[in-house]
């Protein structure tokens, strides 16, 4: 049995793990690298916080690091600091909900991300990480019936993931109606990172179909616009694909063991 605690620290996996869930070995040496860089800029981000204590950009920066980590623990201490010296940062604070998402905290999750939409009314994924939050806490029916409300376009492809998640549209509806449109390549790059990442969520949590599901989570995670650029929502994709991956060998091994 491979146990999630291999998976606790950061959530990279060692090379024989690696070579196990079919991630391509030389892939491995750049997560090191990353993991490294990441373990350096938070030391970094602790002297800036050493020097100051009530240095925003620092307990943000930190935060940041220890997430991306996968010391969700950590990054939500270090959020809530930063609305400690500055209440008014609460409100736009959607790092924040992530960190109570990950630390199954769904309905302070769930608070955070409708709380937000007080700040930003247009962005559909804080939406949906809000229907998350609540289909962990709530259900499905409830976390559909409590959907925010939006009235503005918002960037593609989240108004056609919003039907989704909605029930509207299905998972093929939603990547046949990326194909019907003609962006320029790097966009549609971009544009498949954020689909292929929500509609695995979605094969994850609602529609409970685990192969679509580690498909998908696995194109967002290789995602050459999300690699390049290695943005906030790229890292939350390799993070919930490896927890992903860590949960579906402990099922393998916990059904393993109970028919011995």
């Amino acid at each position: 049995m491979i146990s999630s605690n291999v998976f606790k620290s950061f959530l990279f996996v060692p090379l024989t793990i690696v070579k196990l869930f079919s991630v391509e070995t030389e892939k491995s040496s750049d997560l090191v690298r990353l993991e490294n860089s990441f373990q350096v800029k938070e030391k970094n981000f602790l002297k800036i916080i050493q020097n100051n204590p009530r240095s925003i950009s620092g307990w943000s920066g930190r935060g940041d690091m220890r997430l991306f980590l996968g010391d969700f623990e950590g990054a939500k201490s270090d959020y809530e600091k930063m609305i400690q010296l500055d209440p008014s940062l609460e409100v736009s604070h959607w790092r924040l909900g992530i960190a109570y998402f990950y630390l199954k905290e769904y309905e302070n999750a769930a608070r955070q991300f409708e709380i937000y939409h007080n700040y930003d009314a247009v962005d559909r994924e804080n939406g949906i990480w809000r229907f998350m939050s609540q289909f962990k806490s709530k259900g499905l029916q409830s976390a559909r019936e409590g959907l925010l409300k939006y009235e503005k376009d918002d960037r593609p492809p989240y108004p056609l993931l919003y039907e989704m998640f909605a029930g509207r549209l299905s998972p093929d509806q939603v990547f046949r109606k990326i194909e019907e449109v003609d962006y320029p390549e790097n966009y549609r790059t971009r544009v498949l990172f954020h689909a292929n990442l929500y509609v695995g969520i979605y094969a994850e949590l609602v529609a409970q179909n685990k192969e679509m599901a580690k498909k998908l989570l696995r194109k967002a995670f290789e995602n050459e616009y999300g690699q390049s650029t290695g943005t906030y929502m790229w890292q939350v994709a390799r993070l919930h694909y490896f927890q992903f991956l860590s949960r579906k060998v402990d099922d393998s091994a916990g059904k393993d063991s109970q028919e011995k």
